[in-house]
């Protein structure tokens, strides 16, 4: 188990019992899988990672479990087209921003000191306590262009 799996498997475990879901063994697999991937990912690509490795568990349970890990604050969900999602993992790392491909749905990864300052800036105008930030700005990749 890596470093970062045993507190976000602790932090789940806590909003399981808050919220009065059920501990099961196969949403902790579906959990340490997200915590191990690099990236993004779709529930699809999941399910067959999983399914791959051998682990026992159903797509439904894999999709729910993907909604309990985005509403516990361990995992971001990103929409780039009417029912095309990709997720990733936003436990124990840092914060970043994204640029997403409508067409290809590509997401590239970037940092930047003035998109922070303004999050600071906004919630303590707004008296408002954030958990993490996240800007994203769609468009079309150069790939696609």
């Amino acid at each position: 188990m890596s470093t970062q799996q045993q507190p976000a498997r602790e932090a789940f475990e806590h909003y399981l019992r808050k919220e009065n879901y059920r501990i099961t063994p196969e949403r902790f697999t579906i959990l340490d899988a997200v915590m191990e991937s690099e990236g993004h990912f779709d529930a699809d690509e999941l399910y067959i990672l999983l399914k791959q490795s051998g682990k026992k568990v159903s797509r439904a349970t894999v999709y729910n479990t993907l909604e309990l890990l985005l509403n516990s604050g361990l995992v971001l969900k990103f929409r780039y087209g009417e029912n095309q999602s990709r997720y990733e993992k936003i436990h124990g790392r840092a914060n970043h921003h994204h640029l997403i491909c409508l067409s290809c749905g590509e997401i590239i990864e970037f940092t930047n000191e003035k998109f922070q300052k303004l999050a600071v800036d906004v919630c303590e105008k707004n008296n408002f306590k954030p958990n993490t930030t996240s800007f994203q700005v769609y468009g079309t990749c150069e790939r696609c262009q």
